[in-house]
Parts: structure tokens; C-alpha cells; sequence
């Protein structure tokens, strides 16, 4: 009896895993798995090299058609690509880079995560040396395979450390 058991057990695992290969093979979605607290802090990593660029374009692309830009130094809010870019234009002629001072991520599910937390901008104005210590929210989603910024809200820090 019990080397039946066995055998029927052995018999139902190979079908099993059978259906479920060609389960797949038929076309049915693959849950992505969710993204590490480390990868989703890495796509700072990534909006940081795209403005070393300054190039405004590829800063851009770091967000969602649909983004919406609250920036530092600016009290416009920006909701579109154009918006986006001309704030880059004119943020990126300080020669900014970024620095993680403090951060907090939360990934809610395999497509969008929140990194929150303070950061200091390095920058050149009027030719001098500056800082700008700044609040920011990076809401990410994976849109066609490719984790971008939905929202992204980025605010001086009202008192001065």
C-alpha cells in the first residue's frame, strides 16, 4: 500500500508541475516578484546619473507620462513631460547631484513602491559651491517593465540644520 501511495504521489507531482509548465506556455501572466528595499533605492542611483547628464530629456524619462513634479526649487507644480523637462532646463544648469541623507522605503506590491526620506543637493551658483538640504517622496510604478516615477515631491527644509 505504501509503495502505491508513493507512486501515485510521484505520478500526480509530474502532472502537476506539467500542467503548470504548460500553464505558462499557454500565455497566462507570471507574477513578477516584489522588488528588495535595495533595488527600489537604487532607482535614486539612476534619476541621480540621469541628471549628471544634464541633459533634461533623460531626466525626464525617469517619469511617467503622467507624472506629477512638485520640485524644490520652484513653486510651480509640473504635470506633464514638457512641464518636467522645462524645470529640468533650468535645475539643471546648477550642476546638481544628490545625496541619500535618509531613507524610508515601502514596497507596497510587485509594481509600485514609495522611497521618503531627506537628501542634499551639491550645486554651483553663481559659480560658488552651495547645498540645498531637502524633504523628497519618490512614488515608483513599473509601467511596461521599466520602474519610473509617478509622483515625486521634493521640498527645502524648513529649518536649517
Amino acid at each position: 500500500m505504501r509503495k502505491q501511495l508513493v507512486g501515485v504521489s510521484a505520478v500526480a507531482g509530474v502532472a502537476l508541475l506539467v500542467a503548470g509548465c504548460a500553464g505558462n506556455a499557454a500565455g497566462q501572466p507570471k507574477q513578477d516578484a516584489k522588488p528588495t528595499v535595495e533595488q527600489i533605492k537604487a532607482l535614486f542611483a539612476d534619476w541621480n546619473a540621469a541628471l549628471a547628464t544634464g541633459d533634461p530629456q533623460k531626466v525626464a524619462d525617469r517619469y511617467a507620462p503622467n507624472a506629477v513634479l512638485l520640485p524644490t526649487v520652484s513653486n510651480k507644480v509640473r504635470s506633464n513631460r514638457a512641464e518636467i523637462v522645462d524645470y529640468f532646463e533650468h535645475f539643471l544648469q546648477n550642476k546638481p547631484s544628490g545625496t541619500i541623507l535618509d531613507s524610508h522605503v515601502a514596497v507596497l506590491n510587485a509594481e509600485d513602491a514609495i522611497d521618503a526620506g531627506t537628501y542634499r543637493f551639491a550645486l554651483t551658483r553663481d559659480g560658488k559651491p552651495a547645498t540645498v538640504d531637502a524633504r523628497y517622496t519618490f512614488v515608483y510604478e513599473k509601467i511596461d517593465g521599466k520602474w519610473l516615477i509617478v509622483n515625486h515631491h521634493s521640498s527645502a527644509m524648513p529649518e536649517k540644520a
